[in-house]
């Protein structure tokens, strides 16, 4: 639950009420009505109105920063790898950070010119 006096970054418009998204706004009081569906009240003071939210509506805006400083943070490390041809680098960034351990693939073995002639006929024969 949200702190009054909370700033608060209008993200959603759920019931299509004409919310400003985008906009930052102050949480001013909890809608306490049981039969509402709404949990908060924000003042947006660029649109000069209060505005009846719900809590999926909004977002902190401190989780905001922190959402794109880490967006950001991700995409200059792929920049820097794919620059510097670190594939260790890159594939760690792509997975999310979790070691995935590779598989050692084994080189097929080579067949001898008869065998591979062998498994032709065979093949044409059936």
């Amino acid at each position: 639950m949200l702190k009054l006096g909370e700033k608060v970054i209008i993200v959603d418009d759920r019931f299509e009420q004409n919310l400003p998204i985008g906009e930052y706004g102050y949480i001013i009081a909890y809608d306490r009505n049981a039969d509402n569906v709404f949990e908060y009240v924000v003042r947006v003071p660029k649109a000069g109105r209060n505005f009846l939210v719900t809590g999926d509506d909004v977002e902190r805006e401190e989780v905001l920063v922190r959402q794109e400083v880490e967006r950001i943070e991700r995409e200059a490390l792929i920049d820097y790898a794919l620059q510097t041809r670190n594939e260790e680098l890159f594939r760690h960034i792509m997975n999310g950070g979790e070691q995935v351990e590779e598989e050692e693939e084994e080189a097929p073995e080579t067949q001898s010119p008869e065998d591979f002639m062998r498994q032709i006929r065979l093949k044409a024969w059936i």
